[in-house]
Order: C-alpha cells, then structure tokens, then sequence
C-alpha cells in the first residue's frame, strides 16, 4: 500500500520537492501573495511562476534569475528567499479573469518541478455574501448540537425506564431470592431438630413410670 502511494506522489512534478498552497482567494482590484516552499538542494535555480490548467502546456508568467532579486513584470513580481528555501509570487490589482490554475515551478535541466496553486479571485460584493454565509454556519452548527443533546437526553430516559429500571428490579429480586434460599436450610435443619427434641421428651415421659 505504501509503495502505491509513493509511486503516485511520484507521478506529479517536484511534489517531494516543492509545496504551495493548493488554493489562494483575494478580492478584485485587490492583491494575492503565494508562497511556495522548496527543498534546500534548489536554493540558487531559477523559480517560475506559470499559468494553465495542464502542466506541460502552462505558460510561464515571471521567473527569477537565480538569486534573490525581486523580478517584476506588469501586475506580477516575483522574489525567491533562499535563506528560509521559499520564494513568493504577488499579484496585484486581480480581475475576476485571473480566476484560474497557477504553478510554483523550478527550472532545471531535463523536466521543471511544480506545483499546482489554484487561484480565485470574487468581486468584493460575492466575497461580502461568501463570508456571511460563512458567519452564519455555526448558528446553524449550534442549533443542530441542541437538537442532537435533546436527542441524547431523550434516548437516555427512554433507556432509564425501558431497560436500567427493569435490570435493576430483576437483579434486586434475585439477590433477594438467593438470600431466602439460604436461609430456608438452617431455618428447616431448627425445625426439624424442634420436633426431634419434642419428641424425644414425650416419648420419655411416656416411658416413665
């Protein structure tokens, strides 16, 4: 099972080697920063910056020129820390056709690393109305919590009188049972022996002259 799954981590582009957000959300006319993580072995490659849906046919935005320059490109500026092994990429100024999928890349020789970052961009009235629905969920969390402590409540009295009570007078009952049956031999042994006693002293009496 682990090797299936290392195989598939595997199969996508620089995916043990570089990391990202898989989504970023900013208003329009406002701005988004990504950042993307790196392993510290790609510190002084140059970073990318690419947009589309399919990795191979992506088209690169910005890149860096290996080092820690910032690089800027119309609304687009780019800068790699290679300290903290991390570069940025912010985007100012979105449209709402900006809305797209975006890659963090590396540039080596042979096949780029990446990594995919989906970018979404809202007008600022739909973010206004996402973020009040987002505000009232736990109301509606909360009321359903009520419903389901009601619930617990009730199944536990149903389960109280249907099935502990019953148990608990059986059980009582059957202690009380097992505790005259063990009384019942001794009080029947006195008995017994009474009535040998009585006989013996009327028999006796009987006999004598």
């Amino acid at each position: 099972m682990w090797l299936s799954a290392a195989l598939l981590l595997l199969s996508f582009p620089g995916c043990l080697s570089i990391q990202g957000p898989a989504l970023v959300r900013g208003t329009e006319q406002g701005s988004v920063t990504v950042r993307c993580r790196y392993s510290s072995r790609w510190q002084t490659y140059k970073k990318w910056w690419c947009r589309g849906a399919h990795w191979n046919t992506c088209s690169i935005l910005i890149q860096t020129t290996g080092s820690e320059k910032e690089m800027k490109s119309g609304r687009l500026s780019i800068k790699d820390n290679q300290k903290n092994n991390s570069f940025q990429v912010t985007m100012e100024m979105l449209k709402q056709n900006d809305t797209d999928t975006y890659w963090c890349g590396i540039k080596k020789f042979g096949t780029d690393l990446g990594t995919r970052v989906k970018v979404h961009v809202y007008s600022v009235g739909k973010d206004t109305m996402s973020t009040s629905k987002q505000l009232s969920w736990p109301t509606v969390d909360s009321s359903a919590d009520l419903v389901s402590s009601d619930l617990q409540k009730r199944n536990h009295y149903m389960l109280l009188v249907f099935v502990k009570v019953p148990a608990l007078l059986i059980l009582t009952g059957a202690v009380l049972w097992l505790k005259r049956s063990t009384q019942k031999v001794p009080e029947e042994q006195w008995r017994h022996s009474l009535c040998n006693d009585l006989d013996s002293e009327l028999l006796a009496k009987d006999i004598s002259p």
